[in-house]
């Protein structure tokens, strides 16, 4: 978690300021005057705990006080987005008086009920959408699928980032559930199982490890798996955190594909599932190698491949490859996802030109799943935590 202290403080004052002018309408206003009392209190509040917040070396504490910390944040900004929505308003209302006329209070109430809405809206997302679940039910086909992997069921999970739960199972527990419901034949992970460092992992290795499908469970790393934002004392301890996380998901009973692959049997046919490390455009690190990972990525096995960034597809999988279907994560659709009917917008299209859902053509397809968990903010604006169902099916089905 990065906090760079000039803006932080630029936000600080702007919000000091904000206050300021709020206190004075109440003043002025001559009615409920306690208002300026209970102003003046959660102000004073909010400003001291954002100051701690400041203050705290944030890559010395544990992973429960950074959890902490982005709560005391979310708090902070809830309360200080409606205020500027609520001034903006009041700006507009008054641009009247500056022609020595009544200011519009159709605007200036309009200001207020918008404040409100999104005040609860932004709790509505932390308390809300961020602890449900979105199980997307989608039907890949392919016209040279293995004919005993016809209706095949495959369960993709992602950015599980367990670390933002602290120790609390109760929300993944129902993750797990919901998938084991499915009953899906295979169950696929695609990387950010932690936030720093492995060892938030460690009050759900139970949970977890309930996971189950007949033809089991496989994974790979995450940009935010390898300890890369962590600091750490000796790069002997990064060392002993990577093993950590390899001895913690084969406890969990899961198999960790680490630039290699696996064969998986059924009905008298195979498929090949291979996974990659993670590959990322920069500052996102960059362990995978495709062309270790598998013999032959051109032969004619039906493959699917499992890397955490969904450029890797574009750039690496599309050009040297005839992978049939990748599966990613990493984009979490930034955490923000409006829907119109069919129509999905979010900001992550701004960043990514693959951040959501399903795409390619019949011969190579890529689906970005936007993720269980987050990062930065304990919320999801319409970005509910996704789990999606595959069904493979041949082209004439």
């Amino acid at each position: 978690m990065r906090l760079p202290l000039l803006p932080i403080l630029i936000i600080i004052i702007v919000n000091i300021i904000t206050d300021y002018v709020i206190y004075k309408q109440i003043v002025k206003s001559g009615t409920y005057r306690w208002l300026k009392y209970v102003h003046l209190a959660l102000s004073s509040l909010l400003f001291l705990m954002i100051m701690l917040v400041v203050i705290i070396p944030k890559k010395a504490v544990s992973n429960a006080i950074l959890v902490d910390i982005m709560w005391v944040i979310y708090c902070y900004f809830s309360v200080y987005i409606p205020k500027y929505i609520y001034l903006l308003f009041c700006a507009f209302a008054n641009i009247p008086r500056l022609f020595k006329c009544k200011k519009i209070k159709v605007v200036y109430y309009s200001g207020v009920i918008v404040s409100i809405i999104l005040f609860f809206t932004i709790w509505w997302s932390a308390l809300v959408t961020r602890n449900s679940i979105d199980i997307n039910q989608v039907k890949v086909s392919f016209s040279d699928l293995p004919g005993g992997f016809n209706g095949y069921k495959i369960a993709q999970i992602s950015d599980l980032h367990v670390g933002s739960f602290g120790s609390d199972t109760t929300y993944l527990h129902k993750v797990v559930n919901a998938i084991n419901d499915l009953h899906p034949d295979l169950i696929l992970f695609t990387g950010d199982i932690v936030n720093r460092q492995t060892s938030e992992l460690l009050p759900f290795i139970n949970t977890l490890s309930q996971l189950h499908a007949v033809d089991g469970v496989y994974s790979v790393l995450g940009n935010h798996d390898y300890g890369d934002y962590n600091k750490w004392k000796s790069e002997l301890e990064k060392i002993e955190n990577l093993q950590l996380m390899y001895d913690l998901q084969r406890q969990m009973g899961w198999t960790l594909l680490s630039n290699d692959y696996r064969s998986i049997y059924h009905s008298g046919d195979s498929i090949a599932v291979i996974g990659v490390e993670n590959w990322g455009e920069p500052p996102f690190s960059r362990y995978g190698d495709l062309k270790s990972s598998y013999v032959n990525l051109n032969d004619s096995v039906f493959k699917i491949l499992l890397s955490h960034n969904p450029s890797h597809w574009e750039n690496e999988v599309v050009p040297f490859s005839n992978i049939h279907l990748t599966l990613s994560g990493h984009t979490h659709a930034m955490q923000i996802l409006f829907k119109i009917g069919n129509l999905r917008m979010s900001p992550a299209k701004m960043r990514y030109k693959y951040w959501g859902g399903l795409y390619g053509s019949d011969k190579q397809k890529l689906y970005v799943n936007i993720g269980i968990g987050e990062v930065g903010i304990p919320a999801r604006f319409g970005a509910t935590p996704e789990v999606t169902l595959f069904t493979l099916v041949g082209s004439n089905d």
